[in-house]
């Protein structure tokens, strides 16, 4: 199954009666294809780990349908996240230091 099937499925899911039930379902189906792409261990490409960070943000009682990853693998990957996203926003447009005007130059000399 696609990770696009599966993002569709759980975004129909979320007006369905039996909410839960379906996205625990979601969630083994997740886990079922990343073990197929696997070899040995469970191995979790970018879109994985987007997935189960929402999941985690938005389903309660994620923590019980988790059987392949530890939740603290997934509480991980959310802050590292969270890290990349404020080192990329809190970076400065130009390094070094600012430009002095010219006028302060020649007040300087």
């Amino acid at each position: 199954m696609s990770m696009l099937a599966i993002v569709i499925t759980f975004l129909a899911s979320l007006f369905k009666s039996l909410r839960q039930l379906v996205l625990e379902n979601v969630a083994l189906r997740q886990q079922i294809t990343m073990l197929r792409q696997s070899v040995k261990r469970p191995h979790a490409a970018t879109v994985d780990k987007l997935f189960w960070i929402f999941f985690s943000r938005y389903v309660d009682g994620w923590r019980q349908v988790l059987h392949g990853l530890h939740p603290d693998t997934v509480v991980r990957w959310h802050r590292q996240g969270f890290r990349l996203y404020w080192r990329w926003k809190s970076r400065g447009l130009r390094p070094g230091r600012p430009p002095i005007h010219k006028a302060l130059r020649k007040l300087i000399r």
